[in-house]
């Protein structure tokens, strides 16, 4: 698949299974350097404001979007989430949540704090593609992201 601008995602999430499966299913549409992943909300943080071990910028490039899970140990994705939108340097970048959850107050709750997007993990494997092929169709073919 050919696309125009290729994205950098970061993920955190503390799940090793579903980070595994989510580079998986990423790697059918973008290149495996174009995603790159941390274990919690505090990694995440460390990662975006170039923190030791996350200070080299050619090796942890500032990310297009962030795909953003809820519940995680040290800090969870909501606090990750309102320390990121309260950044002046940080909250233009897009974040999506990716959680288990499929709570209206989670939703309402994400969407007030500035997140761009909600998406409960899906069940399967192949809807996990699914998901992560219209991730990369519209956040680099469709819009337009801050450089």
């Amino acid at each position: 698949m050919s696309f125009e601008k290729p994205i950098h995602i970061l993920v955190a999430e503390d799940d090793e299974d579903d980070k595994l499966l989510i580079l998986k299913a990423f790697e059918r549409t973008l290149p495996k350097e174009k995603v790159t992943c941390v274990e919690d909300g505090e990694a995440l943080l460390k990662y975006l404001k170039r923190t030791a071990p996350y200070d080299d910028v050619e090796k942890y490039p500032k990310p297009d979007i962030i795909l953003l899970d809820l519940n995680m140990p040290r800090k969870d994705g909501r606090e990750a989430l309102a320390e990121i939108k309260s950044n002046e340097d940080l909250r233009s970048i897009p974040v999506i949540i990716f959680t288990t959850s499929n709570s209206v107050d989670d939703i309402q709750a994400t969407y007030k704090m500035g997140s761009s997007s909600f998406i409960t993990k899906p069940g399967s494997f192949e809807e996990l593609v699914k998901v992560t092929e219209e991730i990369e169709n519209y956040w680099s073919k469709t819009v337009k992201l801050p450089g």
